[in-house]
């Protein structure tokens, strides 16, 4: 396919502006690693949620909603819509206290809680585990998606007159290698201005991959008929257009397997009733974590770290989805023999969009594509700097010093990543693999803030313990996913808590200190509370409770609401919107009453 001029240029217009803004912020990420990785903690609402929602929008994701569909209906996007139910928790309960535990990482929080050589341990190992291992994982993956965008886009992509190239024994294609040529770019703005210029980046990008996404969904909307004819089309499939899986009996369609829509009860309670809080997950960590909590504790207060995750729940959940998932409908009637699903989100952009259009959507996913790979890389960089070279290897050394080894470090994790994508050929099933293997974690990274006796080895144990029965359970009885989970859940909660009781506590004075500075409040850590008579801790965790129910009501009935009004069921869209209206004066009044105006002051 051969690119007009008007979409080259609207394509170098976006990274003249990107590579700016990075150039622009250098200065100000230099002065320290506080700067670099956290923009001097100054970042408004608007703008650390929204640079959440863009980290959290890759080029992979419109094709795995569009797969989801495709296998699923609508109601397949349950599968991650239940991680809002843990991130509503994170706004109300955990937002003001990462933001009050002052911290870089939120692996540093490991020095700040813990103590003893464990302790140590454990934070060297979430450095490198998370911020190596399970990084390159993810941007491997979000790698191989762009890949497969530029294969449907440009299938004889040529470089240097060559389609492979062989490196170290490595074969590279020309696909991966343009990809390569964009983790050059993105690390070139990212090694610059840090979180500064990433943050700001990433709300141009995300008004870029939006207003792509959006185009895209009424362009192709218009050529199927609109939403009549698109539902007129599906009609043998009306199954596609529920929001909610079919548990009790299921549903299917000319033969077809429905996964979510015949969920089994197991599948049912796995999904919506124990991952999200169970189970760690890139950006929907239980309690926050990884770069949502970076956003967090950047932020200029608490009350902007709780505006900024609230508005990251209300964009990610309840407004971002209805573009991809009306693409993914069109795609149905377009390509239903497509052996590929997640293809076919491309090729209705290959297929379906004018000069000019064409270039908006290519720019839109590479916005998408940067944006996440420039935050992944900043949060890795920060716990390899934050957490193993400062505490580690070196101590002690000027903030320059440890500046210019995260501008390298950013550069030498980019590299590592591209190498590791080059080696995977299927990483599908990778989130399934980390959420089952992470399976009881989620329980420990909440409690942790409220219940004084959670030590180093809680956590530690919680880590390991599902490596310890997941080859029994997948290589020997080939259990389904929702099994594992469950079962793992269960072996993992029952193994940290014996360690948890048959290990010393914290060391009083550490708990004392980690009080005094995060003040959590509640009734478990009343037996370090009583020994500090001079500080006051949280309350009120009943009015919470009602902002939590609020907030999930909120974005839920936002979500279906603009869904019903987008297929035309106007009056049941209309209702479902005031009700999530009324939610969101409930949260208002009851964040008024309790001092609003004085939080973070």
């Amino acid at each position: 396919m051969n690119i007009a001029p008007i979409d080259q240029l609207i394509i170098a217009l976006y990274l003249v502006v990107s590579i700016g803004i990075g150039i622009y912020m250098t200065k100000r990420a230099s002065r320290s690693t506080g700067d670099f990785f956290l923009s001097g903690r100054k970042l408004p609402w608007y703008i650390a949620g929204t640079s959440m929602v863009a980290t959290t929008f890759a080029a992979d994701t419109p094709l795995a909603v569009t797969e989801l569909v495709a296998q699923n209906g609508i109601a397949g996007n349950w599968l991650w819509w239940n991680m809002l139910f843990g991130g509503m928790l994170t706004v109300f309960f955990f937002a003001r206290l990462w933001r009050r535990s002052n911290i870089l990482t939120d692996a540093e929080f490991v020095a700040i809680r813990y103590s003893g050589r464990e302790a140590n341990f454990l934070r060297g190992f979430k450095a490198i585990y998370i911020g190596i291992g399970l990084n390159a994982v993810v941007m491997a993956w979000v790698n191989l998606a762009m890949v497969k965008i530029l294969r449907v886009i440009f299938p004889e992509l040529t470089l240097f007159g060559v389609q492979e190239i062989e490196f170290l024994g490595i074969t590279f294609s020309s696909h991966l290698l343009v990809v390569g040529l964009m983790m050059v770019f993105v690390a070139l703005y990212s090694a610059l201005s840090g979180l500064w210029g990433i943050s700001l980046t990433d709300t141009f990008q995300f008004v870029m991959a939006m207003g792509g996404s959006i185009a895209l969904a009424v362009f192709a909307v218009k050529h199927v008929g609109g939403v009549s004819g698109l539902k007129s089309q599906l009609n043998e499939v009306q199954w596609v257009f529920d929001f909610f899986p079919d548990v009790a009996k299921g549903k299917a369609s000319s033969g077809s397997s429905i996964g979510l829509l015949k969920m089994s009860v197991t599948g049912f309670v796995a999904y919506l009733g124990v991952q999200w809080w169970a189970s760690w997950y890139p950006g929907a960590e239980p309690g926050g974590g990884g770069y949502i909590a970076q956003r967090m504790m950047s932020a200029k207060d608490e009350k902007h770290s709780l505006l900024a995750t609230l508005w990251f729940q209300i964009a990610h959940y309840a407004i971002r989805p209805w573009p991809w998932i009306l693409v993914a409908l069109v795609a149905l009637v377009l390509y239903p023999g497509a052996p590929d699903k997640g293809e076919t989100y491309v090729m209705v952009i290959r297929d379906l969009l004018p000069s000019g259009l064409l270039g908006l959507l290519l720019a839109a996913f590479l916005a998408a594509y940067m944006s996440t790979i420039a935050s992944q890389t900043v949060w890795g960089t920060s716990y390899i700097i934050n957490d193993f070279i400062r505490p580690f290897i070196k101590p002690d050394a000027k903030e320059r010093y440890y500046v210019t080894i995260s501008r390298i470090v950013t550069v030498l994790l980019i590299l590592f990543s591209f190498v590791v994508t080059s080696q995977i050929n299927r990483i599908s099933d990778a989130w399934k693999f980390i959420l089952v293997c992470s399976g009881g974690i989620g329980l420990v990274l909440i409690l942790r803030w409220f219940w004084w006796r959670i030590n180093a080895w809680s956590e530690l144990t919680a880590m390991l313990a599902p490596f310890v029965v997941y080859p029994v359970l997948h290589f020997h009885y080939r259990m389904s996913y929702e099994n594992s989970l469950l079962i793992i859940v269960a072996w993992s909660t029952i193994v940290w808590l014996a360690v948890t009781f048959l290990t010393s506590p914290t060391d009083e004075e550490k708990l004392k200190d980690f009080y005094s500075r995060v003040h959590p409040g509640g009734k478990g850590w009343k037996a370090i509370a009583q020994k500090l008579p001079g500080i006051k801790g949280d309350s009120g965790f009943g009015i919470l409770f009602i902002n939590y129910i609020s907030g999930c009501l909120l974005v839920l009935f936002s979500l279906f609401g603009f869904g019903k009004i987008i297929f035309k069921e106007y009056l049941t869209g209309g209702v479902f919107v005031m009700i999530a209206l009324v939610a969101g004066l409930v949260i208002y009044r009851n964040l008024s009453k309790t001092g609003w105006d004085k939080i973070g002051k």
